[in-house]
């Protein structure tokens, strides 16, 4: 496999960063994880789009503009000997150089931001695995209040997703107040009485790429939708429950903390939303 590292493509066992990097030292830095399909990434523009909110959001400036990305990922894709691949891009704060602390919260004057970017083969969904649904179990959101930043710093995320993997289920459905917020790697959607609900976009959850595509989806094949905040009593209630994210797509939660969800099988709306998002798939590959 190869990867990309501070301007330079080679293979990803060669590819070294300082000890003292600010990422390695502190999670001081953001990422994205982009889907590729057939040597096409999808929907890149928006996942670059959502790479700068979160520089934005930790005052990093962006090292490169949108051709520039471009650029550096499609020459990092087409390198990989694997067509369908999960491309990681992460951008850290650097390395202090000779006459700064080593290791000071404050941020180092003068210091370039480390570009790190790697591809792996991109692993999704069988048909089988979305026919039989998968379990989750509920957690309490005890993360920081800035869950919209893509943070390489996910020490909450893996602890609340571990929970789900020691019940042998699939994901963590968190709760915050009462009300939902996403899952510990996903976002989760709510079906109830044949209408799609989704938490809204706040500080307290991670807008995905594929929630925003659901959305769209649905706006354009008249499924009745609402975005609005969503009540842990309505999540326990709901007829469906999905989870969705790059690799998992659109994936029915058919059991919440050991009770079956609606009828305890994947529903009919979640049957044809992933119908939808794989047609747009291949419509957007195409182009």
């Amino acid at each position: 496999m190869s990867a990309y590292l501070n301007g330079r493509f080679l293979p990803l066992a060669e590819a070294k960063i300082p000890a003292l990097d600010r990422g390695f030292v502190f999670g001081d830095g953001v990422y994205e994880v982009v889907p590729v399909y057939s040597k096409k990434p999808f929907r890149l523009d928006e996942h670059l789009r959502r790479l700068q909110a979160s520089l934005d959001g930790i005052r990093l400036a962006n090292p490169h503009d949108l051709a520039g990305w471009r650029e550096r990922i499609l020459q990092l894709v087409a390198l990989q000997d694997f067509a369908d691949q999960s491309l990681y891009i992460q951008v850290t704060r650097g390395t202090p150089v000779e006459g700064q602390p080593p290791r000071d919260h404050a941020f180092p004057k003068g210091v370039p931001p480390t570009v790190f970017m790697f591809a792996q083969p991109l692993v999704t969904a069988t048909p089988a695995q979305k026919a039989a649904g998968v379990c989750a179990v509920t957690a309490v959101d005890n993360r920081w209040l800035r869950c919209n930043i893509k943070a390489i710093s996910l020490l909450a995320n893996i602890l609340l997703r571990q929970q789900a993997i020691d019940a042998e289920c699939a994901e963590t459905v968190m709760l915050r107040d009462g009300f939902l917020t996403e899952g510990a790697a996903s976002n989760i959607f709510v079906v109830k009485n044949g209408v799609l609900l989704a938490p809204p976009p706040s500080n307290l959850m991670l807008t995905g790429i594929t929630y925003d595509v659901v959305l769209e989806l649905a706006a354009a094949h008249g499924i009745p939708h609402q975005v609005r905040a969503i009540s842990e009593a309505e999540v326990r209630d709901a007829d469906e429950l999905w989870m969705t994210s790059s690799t998992k797509e659109v994936m029915a939660i058919v059991t919440l903390d050991g009770v079956p969800v609606g009828a305890g099988v994947p529903g009919l709306l979640a049957q044809r939303m992933d119908g939808l998002y794989q047609s747009y798939k291949q419509q957007v590959m195409r182009a």
